[in-house]
């Protein structure tokens, strides 16, 4: 039979514990990302090339998009900061329509319907390409440690800045370098 004190203590530390993550749910869900630091690649390397399918089929492989500005965004539908980020990106994305800049977020290990209702939930939905990375090997082949991850690549096909964690890519200090990458 346990000891009537040692259940006692683990009772309260258990609902400490929940209160904690409770606590650390709520803050994450309801705190806007703050930091608009993407550190830089030093020295740039060469990404990984890849080819997968966006949610509609069609086959996006990144060497298409040499001579533009790529980020590079690796999220998951369950990942709190990654949901939080997905707007910022697009309006990001469309404020730079029509100049070499491009936007692939590929969603990690998750099937087609979970994407794809989950981009039905949003408003506006992305409109940039989100690609399904079912097994996370372009996610290994970059050397993603957790999510969201987002990397530039210039126009030569450098990795030259990254960030992990969640971010406001609509901010000005990210819009500066990447202005800068595309002269």
């Amino acid at each position: 039979m346990p000891n009537p004190e040692r259940r006692q203590v683990l009772s309260w530390l258990g609902g400490a514990g929940l209160l904690a993550v409770g606590a650390a749910r709520t803050a994450r869900a309801t705190d806007p990302v703050q930091d608009h630091a993407l550190a830089v690649v030093q020295p740039p390397r060469p990404a990984p090339a890849f080819s997968l399918q966006d949610i509609n089929g069609k086959t996006h492989r990144l060497a298409d998009y040499r001579g533009k500005v790529v980020l590079v965004n690796f999220w998951a539908t369950w990942c709190p900061p990654c949901r939080q980020e997905m707007p910022s990106i697009e309006r990001l994305y469309l404020s730079m329509k029509g100049r070499p800049f491009e936007v692939l977020a590929l969603d990690q290990g998750e099937t087609l319907n979970n994407v794809f209702a989950y981009m039905g939930q949003l408003n506006p939905s992305p409109t940039f390409p989100v690609l399904l990375d079912q097994h996370s090997e372009v996610a290994h082949a970059f050397g993603v440690m957790g999510i969201p991850t987002t990397y530039l690549i210039d126009k030569q096909g450098l990795i030259v800045r990254q960030a992990v964690g969640g971010r406001d890519y609509d901010s000005p200090a990210i819009r500066q370098v990447i202005e800068a990458l595309m002269r």
